[in-house]
């Protein structure tokens, strides 16, 4: 499946409005970053390494038309517009290393005329882009070493071509075995509650030939106990530096699963995943979002009362002991992680 999640296209970023999935595949173009922020706090796109590349347009679109005449005033146009974007989602480590890396392009290059900063912004924007694109081509072929024939494999929420440039980190793994002839069935628990699993990843595993199953987010315990699944991979959205993960909430209920019926159990991420100033799971800034997304199907129907309280955090955090290997585009990571994260991040 020919598909490209985010792109720079005719003066704008073109990206795939997700919300709209999978009843049609639209593209929206964006030519402000008040537009793009909320496409990012509405999840129109999603995934932590697209919010990386989404980070690198971002500040390019947002500064492209400043009138600075120096870099003194680029410098303070350049922060506003990183600040306002990093906020629209707190717990994407690669939102926030694609806004630092662009800071960093500035900082470099004080001494060069705005003009010439802004093009190196924009070459900087699509180098993140390509980047993207190959770790996550390693991740799979790292990962895909992992799948046998006849497995099958659980997976949450979507680390996959929609939650990247073009390809996925977690289903990334699972289209590079597909590739090298491996044959396994999938099942992807629905995410609730705004059933990224069903809507998204059983959309792309299915459009791309792969043998996919939804399941209610509930039955996963259930499978377990009847053998009915042999590894688990996920994604994930920040890493500290000694493996504790964030990743969609319920992902720490399925490496509880996984270890309690001694089930493998897989994170696969790039290497910008990884904080470096996050020492431990329990400091990741965790999101809340509206208790609407609960209250309702998908803001459509209601299902409690809209009066009721509601605690909607989307994300949890798995600790690195229920973790049996990270897949990187830099290898697989095993335990013990304080010791090997390092080796890997330096």
């Amino acid at each position: 499946m020919n598909l490209k999640t985010i792109e720079w296209r005719d003066g704008k970023i073109k990206l795939i409005d997700q919300t709209k999935l999978p009843h049609s595949l639209e593209y929206i173009y964006i030519n402000n970053i008040r537009d793009l922020w909320q496409a990012i706090r509405t999840m129109k796109i999603r995934g932590a390494p697209a919010l990386g590349a989404a980070a690198g347009l971002g500040v390019y679109l947002g500064i492209k038309d400043s009138k600075a005449k120096n870099f003194g005033e680029f410098s303070k146009e350049l922060e506003r517009v990183a600040r306002y974007l990093a906020v629209s989602r707190p717990t994407a480590r690669n939102l926030f290393w694609g806004l630092e890396r662009m800071c960093g392009i500035a900082v470099k290059n004080k001494e060069k005329p705005v003009p010439v900063i802004k093009r190196l912004f924009f070459k900087e924007a699509q180098k993140i882009i390509e980047e993207d694109r190959r770790a996550c081509r390693r991740i799979g072929d790292y990962g895909a070493k992992l799948i046998g024939n006849n497995d099958t494999i659980l997976t949450i929420c979507n680390a996959g071509i929609l939650a990247t440039i073009d390809y996925g980190t977690a289903l990334g793994v699972i289209y590079r075995a597909k590739e090298k002839g491996r044959k396994f069935q999938v099942y992807a628990c629905e995410t609730r509650p705004l059933l990224q699993g069903s809507r998204l990843t059983a959309w792309e595993l299915k459009k791309n030939g792969v043998d996919v199953t939804i399941i209610c987010d509930n039955m996963a315990a259930a499978l377990m106990r009847q053998g009915k699944i042999t590894k688990v991979i996920v994604g994930a959205d920040r890493i500290a530096l000694n493996g504790d993960t964030a990743n969609k909430v319920g992902t720490y209920n399925l490496a509880i699963l996984s270890r309690y019926h001694n089930i493998p159990f897989y994170v696969a991420a790039p290497a910008f995943t990884f904080d470096p100033d996050m020492k431990v799971g329990k400091d990741i800034p965790i999101e809340e979002r509206a208790g609407d997304e609960v209250r309702t199907i998908l803001f459509r129907r209601e299902v409690a009362p809209l009066s009721i309280k509601v605690f909607n955090p989307a994300f949890d955090v798995t600790e690195h002991n229920l973790i049996t290997a990270i897949i990187t585009d830099k290898g697989i990571i095993k335990p013990p992680y304080n010791k090997n994260i390092s080796k890997i991040l330096c």
